[in-house]
């Protein structure tokens, strides 16, 4: 079953390659076969981060329109915040971006969080690997905007955009120490708006004594995503830094992370919460619980 889903992904079956995403999403029993045969990929990742507000969405849209007219294919992975009761995804991306729904070059799905605090959906990295199988010639992962937690991204993508707008003001600061650090380009969106130019300034002057420690500064570069304005320029930025990337230090450090986290859910599977239960009620409230554990494991 794997291997023929695999497949038809690979042939650009977009069907297939929903169905899998809720496979692995789910958990569905011989999903890890799916992933085990996964081949390996360069194709860029773009990540689109910033806090609530700052436009992030209309930003995806117009750089999936910017792309389509470059005649090539994006995957679009859009991280939403969880409804408490469902866990599914509360706003809906491919709502907003619906003029894509019937193109064959535009995959575009939603993903709610699931009470990840890093911004991203907990199974990320497998669904990144996923597409990748698809043969896009980009993908790009939206994230649900969450503030200064919001740095896992940095390990996932190639390229990582940090959208602002000009009414963040002293927000900056409190951002400095999170998403200032993992930009590789800095996006003023909303930039039509009354005081962009002087926020523009701002943010420059804030991020130059960072300088000397880089070859290149971090570009920062002013869109308007509702009025289509910027864009152009701003995807040429972004394959510029695709172009200039080296090793991505931090993606090993989600990968170790990823690893440790599916190493323990390996050596957990065999325990039941029920019968651990069960013994230490047996045992009496007087129980030292880490003799316990230890007893329990060796």
């Amino acid at each position: 079953m794997w291997k023929e889903y695999l497949q038809r992904i690979k042939q650009g079956d977009f069907k297939a390659l929903a169905r899998c995403i809720s496979l692995i999403e789910n958990e569905t029993p011989g999903y890890e076969e799916l992933l085990e045969q996964l081949p390996t990929s360069n194709i860029p990742v773009i990540g689109i981060t910033g806090p609530p507000g700052a436009g992030k969405s209309t930003l995806t849209d117009a750089l999936i329109e910017q792309i389509i007219k470059e005649e090539k294919k994006v995957g679009v992975l859009c991280i939403d915040p969880s409804s408490p009761f469902n866990f599914g995804a509360l706003l809906g991306d491919r709502i907003r971006m619906s003029n894509w729904y019937n193109n064959p070059n535009v995959f575009i799905r939603s993903l709610a969080t699931r009470g990840s605090l890093g911004g991203l959906h907990p199974k990320i990295i497998e669904l990144t690997d996923l597409l990748k199988a698809a043969h896009f010639d980009y993908i790009i992962i939206e994230t649900v905007g969450v503030g200064q937690s919001e740095i896992e991204i940095a390990g996932l993508a190639d390229t990582t955009v940090v959208v602002v707008v000009p009414e963040a003001g002293d927000e900056i600061q409190n951002m400095k120490a999170g998403l200032m650090e993992i930009a590789n380009l800095f996006v003023v969106n909303k930039s039509d708006r009354p005081g962009a130019d002087t926020f523009v300034k701002n943010l420059r002057l804030m991020l130059a004594p960072a300088f000397h420690k880089q070859e290149i500064p971090v570009p920062v570069l002013k869109t308007s995503a509702m009025l289509k304005q910027g864009i152009e320029e701003l995807f040429h930025a972004i394959k510029l830094n695709l172009q200039q990337q080296t090793v991505n230090d931090k993606r090993f450090w989600l990968l170790a992370e990823k690893a440790c986290y599916l190493i323990q859910q390996k050596k957990m599977a065999g325990i039941n919460k029920e019968e651990l239960r069960d013994k230490l009620e047996a045992a009496g409230k007087d129980i030292n619980l880490y003799s316990f554990i230890k007893n329990y494991t060796t």
